[in-house]
Order: C-alpha cells, then sequence, then structure tokens
C-alpha cells in the first residue's frame, strides 16, 4: 500500500476525521483531502512529518506500511479511547482487572 492508503487506514484506526487531522497537523483539508483523493498526491516531507506526528505513526509507516504504531503518544489516540485509557488508570487493581475482561470479551466477540 502507499501513502494514500496508510493515511486512511490511520485515520480509520486513530478514529480522527480529516478536518480534525488538519486543525491538529496546521496542514489545511484541501490539501489533506488531495493526498487521500483518486490521484493521492505524494506530501512534502514537511507535511508528511507533520501528518505523523499528529497521527503518533512514523512517517515510514505512512510511505512504505512497515509497522509505525508502537509507543504511540496518548493524544494521539481516539478521544473515547484516551478516556478510557485515563478512567483505567485511577482504579485499583481489582476493578481494572474487571475491566480488562470486558475488554477481552468484546475484543473476541
Amino acid at each position: 500500500m502507499g501513502f494514500r492508503e496508510n493515511l486512511k487506514s490511520q485515520l480509520e484506526y486513530s478514529g480522527m476525521m480529516v478536518k480534525e487531522l488538519a486543525a491538529r497537523s496546521g496542514i489545511k483539508k484541501k490539501t489533506l483531502d488531495s493526498y487521500l483523493g483518486a490521484h493521492g498526491y505524494t506530501p512534502s516531507v514537511d507535511n508528511a512529518v507533520s501528518i505523523a506526528k499528529t497521527l503518533g505513526v512514523t512517517v515510514e509507516y505512512l510511505v512504505t506500511g512497515a509497522d509505525g504504531r508502537k509507543d504511540r503518544p496518548l493524544s494521539s489516540l481516539h478521544s473515547d479511547v484516551q478516556e478510557i485509557a485515563l478512567v483505567s488508570e485511577r482504579l485499583n487493581s481489582r476493578d481494572r482487572s474487571i475491566v480488562l475482561g470486558l475488554v477481552r470479551l468484546l475484543r473476541d466477540k
């Protein structure tokens, strides 16, 4: 897959909308749309770096698809996932274990 497909995939994975990516990365929505459109224009290095930072992946992942999702900052995750992570940090070990069991149950559905 190329940049266009990897960017689409990462946007879907993060739950972020193009408009939100534009606001967070400082890149115009129209420019991002050109990367995601049928022609799949390739971004400048500066834009690729900004997009990757905002999404919490490497430029290498966006270009090649090589796994760049490791060590993602919490801020790069969907707001619902951020809230779950923050709430779970405040739970005692018993309650955290219960929540983790529920998450695994949902994952395996």
